[in-house]
């Protein structure tokens, strides 16, 4: 019997390979005489009748009117799913409607819902003109598994995607803060050369503040930019993420495209965040290729210019370094160098880094806390004082930032059982050790005194960190006195 497979065979080789019709039946596996028969018309399968008896007798005649079907008028959200439905029957009607018939009560409530069920919600497709509209948003991709050197790499991607010829650009964000979503924003912008009329996103909470009534409306910050690119913005019902498709389809084929490149790859490992945005951005550059370039050309005929100047990607605020050495903003608390104490400085938060601002002059830079952190304490910035009074370290505050890395918790957990009330002054002197010489070289010292078993107390990692110097004694000796030599010639003198 002849396939609708082998049939699709037979019209491709006519077609497309021109091979007569003998050679194209025996390539298909038919003889001639079906050839001429099946190279034009329907498909066999289509050729057939349709049944109209049934094979066995319906194991749900019984109970589909009484039972089933009155289950599924009261199901209006068409929730309702047929195992469920068949764990009901089974309580009623005992152990006849067992799993077996699953199947058999999935295709009939499928086929009554088709002709009886509820409507269904219709999605309606846009018409975008060139140069109207880009949509962006942020997407986690943490879930992906990716790891920088063995750890898991916890990150977010700041997407924008032009609606009409779906350019996109793509880059690494840490939090959805004003300052990611607005570096984002312009790299995008800047890098096209032009700015879309409309700004599609939802509500996130960089752009949008919640109303005291209920409902979102911009905040002033996203107003300013919008109003220096001449932008209007485009915005998505709370909890309606379907309304920004573009975005949403943008995130869903970034994604795929990640996975399938890390399984060509055979890694998901990277050496440093470097080497990982580079491979983003030759994922970034294969989509850009699967798009028509006719259409961006169109696209950037019809973009707004750019201003003359970019919006600073940073949010200034004024704080007074107080008396801890630390300085207070949007909730957090950061340390600063202890000359500041008492001192007005600006603060610029940008989207990774803190910068510490003196008269217009630079003076201290600081990753950007992240998640729930509430605090950063650096311990350069306090150790000078603490190791004067090194009793503050048992009930200090922020005593746990006082541990660079898992080394010196170690360390200090080995002190504290081997020397009791002297752990406290000991760890001090030891990380003002570190401070004040290399803290690289004070956290290897530590980690071989615990392999080997040694307490790491001061004097003892200092020997190893910066030993004592042999004082070399400066010499003074005199120029010889060459007389002497001619007396001994003479036979010497008394």
């Amino acid at each position: 019997m002849v396939t609708d497979a082998q049939v699709r065979l037979l019209r491709k080789l006519m077609k497309k390979k021109q091979k007569a019709i003998a050679a194209a039946a025996a390539a298909a596996g038919m003889s001639e005489r079906s050839a001429y028969k099946w190279k034009a018309g329907t498909l066999p399968s289509d050729a057939k009748g349709g049944r109209t008896w049934r094979t066995r007798e319906d194991p749900f005649a019984s109970v589909w009117e009484t039972t089933i079907e009155p289950m599924l008028k009261a199901d209006t959200q068409g929730v309702l799913e047929s195992k469920t439905m068949l764990a009901e029957l089974r309580a009623k009607k005992g152990d006849a409607y067992g799993p077996p018939l699953l199947r058999t009560l999935q295709r009939r409530v499928h086929e009554w819902r088709a002709l009886h069920g509820p409507g269904k919600e219709v999605m309606f497709a846009q018409v975008h003109p060139p140069g109207r509209e880009a949509a962006f948003d942020f997407t986690d991709m943490t879930e992906v598994g990716i790891t920088i050197a063995g750890a898991l790499f916890e990150h977010l991607i700041f997407q924008l995607v032009l609606s009409f010829s779906k350019w996109r650009w793509l880059g690494l964000a840490f939090s959805e803060t004003f300052e990611a979503m607005l570096r984002g924003l312009q790299d995008s912008l800047w890098e096209l050369g032009g700015a879309p009329a409309v700004w599609r996103s939802d509500n996130l909470s960089a752009a949008t503040h919640q109303l005291p009534g209920g409902g979102r409306e911009l905040n002033r910050r996203y107003r300013d930019v919008l109003d220096h690119y001449g932008a209007s913005s485009s915005r998505i019902e709370p909890g309606e993420s379907h309304q920004n498709g573009t975005a949403e389809k943008g995130h869903d084929v970034l994604k795929s495209a990640v996975r399938q490149a890390l399984v060509l790859r055979g890694s998901r490992d990277f050496i440093d965040v470097g080497a990982y945005e580079k491979f983003l951005q030759k994922i970034r550059t294969t989509l850009l290729e699967s798009h028509k370039p006719e259409r961006l050309v169109e696209e950037r005929a019809a973009l707004h210019p750019l201003p003359s100047s970019r919006v600073p990607t940073y949010t200034a605020y004024e704080a007074t370094v107080r008396t801890w050495s630390t300085i207070h903003f949007g909730g957090r608390t950061y340390s600063v160098p202890s000359r500041l104490i008492g001192r007005l400085v600006q603060v610029r938060l940008h989207p990774d880094v803190v910068e510490v601002w003196y008269r217009d002059k630079l003076t201290e830079t600081m990753p950007r806390l992240r998640g729930a952190s509430p605090y950063r304490i650096d311990y350069r910035h306090v150790i000078w004082s603490l190791v004067r009074k090194p009793g503050a370290f048992a009930r200090y505050r922020y005593r746990e930032e006082l541990f660079p890395s898992l080394v010196f918790r170690r360390a200090y957990d080995a002190l504290v059982g081997a020397r009791l009330e002297r752990a406290d002054v000991e760890y001090v002197r030891v990380l003002h050790l570190a401070a004040s010489t290399m803290q690289s070289d004070v956290e290897a010292a530590l980690e071989g005194m615990l392999a080997r078993g040694e307490r790491p107390d001061f004097l003892a990692v200092k020997a190893l960190v910066k030993p004592e110097k042999t004082t070399i004694p400066i010499l003074h000796i005199p120029a010889p006195d060459l007389t002497i030599y001619d007396r001994l010639l003479r036979g010497g003198e008394a």
